[in-house]
C-alpha cells in the first residue's frame, strides 16, 4: 500500500507473491490501483470454483480483500447477511460480506484461522485483521512512503524495499525461547501483528488494536459442579471438531496413538460425516514406533488408516529442506516439516492435528512444578539479599544448565508469579549461557518481548486459576511464538492445511475458567480424558508417553558434525557472538560435556543457516 497515489507496483506484488507459491498451488490472483496491490496464492479447499479466487471484490464494488486461513463457522455467520446477494458458496465472500455490514465489528463473529486484509476504495482505508490465538501468521512493513504486509516475511523481502539487516532485538528471545517473538521478527522493521489485534492504515496514519486477550476471565464455569463442566468441555471438544470438519475436499488427520490425536480422531468419527482418514508416522525402531496404538485407535473407530514407514534417516535426508522451508528461523520444527511432507504426498490437502492438549489441559511438568512451587512461596518472603546467600546451600552450587542451575534461578526471583517463572521454566539458554556466548548482555539487563508481555499482563494472569495462568503464559510465550509458527510454516510449506481443533476460542475460553481443583491432574491430563469417557481406551490413556526423540544428540556429533561445524565457525564471526566461547562450547559437547545440550548448539547452527540463506546483514 502506498499512502501516496502514483506508480503502478504490479511486478512487485508478484515477486512477493510468488515467493509464497508453496502456501498456494493452485491458483494465483492480483488487482493493482491507483494506492494498492494486492496478490493472493490460493490453496483450494472450500468452493473450489473459479468464482472464489482472490483478491475478491464484495458485490458493491467497494471492498477488494485478500485472505489466508479459514473461517469454520461461515455458514452461521452467513445466515446473518440475509440482505447480501452471494455470488459463490465459500468463506472468503462471507468474510468480505461482514466486513461491508459490521466493519472491524466483523471479528466477533468469526471463529477460525485467518489474517485478512479488506482495501476500502472509497474511503481509502486499508483494515488487516489476524485470528485471536495465533494460528494464522501476519507480518508488515512500514517506511515513509508505503506499508507491505504477507503471511511470510520471505515474501516482503522479495519486494526489494527491506533492507536485509539484522534485528539485533529479536535476538534475546530467539536464544532463550528458540524462536524470535511478537512484535520483532529477525529482520530490522519488519513487524508480526500480535494474535487477536487488529491494524487500520489511512493517509499514512496507523492505528492498532485488540479484539480477544487470553488472560480474559470467563464466569460460565462458576456455577457448575464437576459433572457439568466435563459434560460442557465434551460438547465444546465435539464442536471444535465438527467446525474443522468443513471443506470440499478430504480432510485426514494425525494419529500418533497419544492422548490428544486419539480425542481427536475420535470426535471425528462422532461427527457422522463419514470414516476419517488417519495417517501415522512408524519407525522400525520401537524406541520410537507409536504405531501399534494408532493402529488400535484406527481400529476402534474405523477410520480409513495409512500407516506411513519412515526410518530416522529419512529425517537427516529431509532436514535440509526443512531449513529452507523455515520462513524465520526456529529451533523447532524439522519433525512437523517431515510428518506433513509425508501427508501430503500421501494425497490429503487437509490435516488435524492433536496439537495443543498440553497446553490447555496441563499436561507438561512444568504445570505440576508450579503448582509444587506454590506450596513453598513463603520462601519468596524472605528478603533478596539472604535469598541469595542461601541459594547456594539449597541448590549444591551454581550449574547454569542443570535443573538446581535452573532451580538458582527460581528461587532468586523476586516473586513466585506467573510473569516471573515462566520465562525461566521455557528458556533453552539462561541468562547465564548468554552472557558467556554472546554480546547481548553487555549493555545491561537482558530483556525479552515474552518475559516484558508477561509482565505487563501480570494483573489480568493473575486473575485466572494458577493452572490457567500457566496455560495462559504458555499461549503468550512458546505455543503462539513457536509451536503455532512452527506449525503453520512447516506445512504450508509442503501445501498441507493443518487444523487444531485445540485452539478453538470458545475450548480455551471454557477451560480457562475452570477452577484447578478439578484440572489438577490425577494423570496427565485427566480432565480431558474423564470429559470424554469412555472415548479412550486405557491402554492409550495410560501408556508410557513418547513422541519423536531423535538421537539428534549422536547426529550432530556424527552424521551432522561437519555441517554443524561450518555453520558454528561462521556465527563465531559474528559481532554479537562471542566466538572463543562458542567455539569451546562446541567443542566441549562434542566432548560429551552433559551440561551442553544439543538443542543450544542447534539454536545457533539454524541461525547462522538462516542467515546465511536469506543474506542477512549483522
Amino acid at each position: 500500500m502506498k499512502f501516496k497515489a502514483g506508480g503502478q507496483d504490479g511486478e512487485v506484488i508478484r515477486r512477493m507473491t510468488d515467493a509464497m507459491s508453496h502456501r498456494g498451488p493452485d491458483a494465483d490472483g492480483f488487482i493493482t490501483e491507483e494506492q494498492v496491490s494486492m496478490g493472493h496464492r490460493r490453496l483450494s479447499i472450500i468452493d473450489l470454483s473459479t468464482a472464489a479466487n482472490q483478491p475478491f471484490e464484495d458485490n458493491s464494488g467497494r471492498y477488494v480483500m485478500v485472505f489466508n486461513g479459514e473461517m469454520y463457522n461461515y455458514l452461521e455467520v452467513r445466515q446473518l447477511l440475509k440482505d447480501y446477494a452471494f455470488r459463490t458458496s465459500g468463506d472468503t465472500e462471507v468474510l468480505i460480506a461482514a466486513y461491508a455490514k459490521w466493519g472491524r465489528d466483523c471479528l466477533q463473529y468469526f471463529r477460525g484461522m485467518y489474517a485478512f486484509a479488506v482495501w476500502d476504495r472509497q474511503e481509502k482505508e486499508l483494515f488487516i485483521a489476524r485470528d485471536r490465538l495465533g494460528v494464522k501468521p501476519l507480518y508488515y512493513y512500514k517506511d515513509g512512503d508505503r506499508l507491505l504486509w504477507a503471511s511470510e516475511v520471505r515474501s516482503i523481502l522479495a519486494s526489494g524495499w527491506v533492507k536485509r539487516r539484522l534485528d539485533r532485538q529479536a535476538l534475546a528471545d530467539f536464544f532463550t525461547f528458540q524462536s524470535v517473538s511478537a512484535p520483532h521478527t529477525p529482520v530490522e522493521g519488519v513487524r508480526q501483528l500480535e494474535a487477536g489485534c487488529w491494524m487500520k492504515i489511512r493517509n499514512g496514519e496507523v492505528e492498532h488494536g485488540r479484539y480477544w486477550d487470553v488472560t480474559t476471565m470467563h464466569e460460565e464455569s462458576a456455577h457448575m459442579d464437576e459433572q457439568q463442566v466435563k459434560t460442557r468441555i465434551r460438547e465444546l471438544m465435539l464442536q471444535s471438531v465438527q467446525r474443522r470438519m468443513i471443506s470440499d475436499v478430504p480432510v485426514g488427520a494425525f494419529l500418533s496413538g497419544g492422548i490428544d490425536s486419539s480425542a481427536v480422531v475420535g470426535l471425528m468419527a462422532e461427527t457422522g460425516t463419514g470414516r476419517p482418514n488417519t495417517f501415522n508416522i512408524s519407525f522400525e525402531d520401537q524406541r520410537y514406533d507409536e504405531s501399534p496404538y494408532a493402529e488400535m485407535v484406527a481400529k476402534k473407530f474405523n477410520t480409513h488408516h495409512t500407516r506411513l514407514l519412515m526410518k530416522p534417516s529419512v529425517f537427516l535426508d529431509e532436514m535440509q529442506s526443512a531449513l529452507d522451508s523455515m520462513d524465520i528461523p526456529s529451533a523447532d520444527g524439522i519433525n512437523s516439516y517431515v510428518v506433513s511432507k509425508a501427508i501430503r504426498n500421501a494425497g490429503i490437502v487437509v490435516a488435524l492435528s492433536g496439537v495443543g492438549g498440553d497446553e490447555l489441559f496441563a499436561g507438561y511438568p512444568f504445570f505440576s512444578q508450579f503448582m509444587q512451587m506454590q506450596k513453598g512461596k513463603a520462601w519468596w518472603s524472605v528478603p533478596g539479599f539472604a535469598r541469595k546467600v542461601m541459594t547456594p546451600a539449597l541448590t549444591g552450587g551454581w550449574n547454569p544448565q542443570g535443573r538446581k542451575g535452573r532451580m538458582k534461578q527460581l528461587l532468586e526471583l523476586p516473586a513466585l508469579t506467573i510473569d516471573q517463572a515462566y520465562p525461566v521454566l521455557r528458556q533453552i539458554l539462561s541468562p547465564g549461557d548468554l552472557r558467556e556466548l554472546t554480546t547481548l548482555a553487555d549493555g545491561g539487563p537482558l530483556s525479552t518481548a515474552i518475559g516484558e508481555e508477561l509482565k505487563a499482563r501480570k494483573g489480568q494472569l493473575q486473575r485466572l486459576p494458577l493452572l490457567s495462568q500457566v496455560s495462559a503464559a504458555e499461549y503468550i510465550g512458546y505455543t503462539q511464538q513457536t509451536l503455532l509458527k512452527d506449525t503453520d510454516q512447516m506445512s504450508m510449506a509442503v501445501s498441507l492445511e493443518v487444523r487444531e481443533p485445540f485452539f478453538d476460542q470458545d475450548l480455551v475460553e471454557f477451560v480457562l475458567s475452570v477452577p484447578d481443583r478439578w484440572k489438577k491432574p490425577v494423570y496427565p491430563k485427566s480432565l480431558l480424558v474423564e470429559s470424554l469417557k469412555p472415548l479412550l481406551p486405557d491402554e492409550i490413556v495410560f501408556r508410557k508417553k513418547q513422541g519423536f526423540l531423535f538421537p539428534w544428540e549422536v547426529w550432530l556429533r556424527k552424521e551432522l558434525r561437519s555441517f554443524s561445524e561450518e555453520l558454528l565457525q561462521s556465527m563465531a564471526r559474528r559481532s554479537f557472538i562471542k566466538g572463543d566461547a562458542l567455539l569451546e562450547y562446541w567443542r566441549r559437547f562434542l566432548a560429551g560435556d552433559k551440561r551442553v545440550r544439543w538443542t543450544e548448539i542447534w539454536l545457533f547452527v539454524v541461525l547462522e543457516y538462516w542467515l546465511k540463506k536469506n543474506e542477512i546483514e549483522c
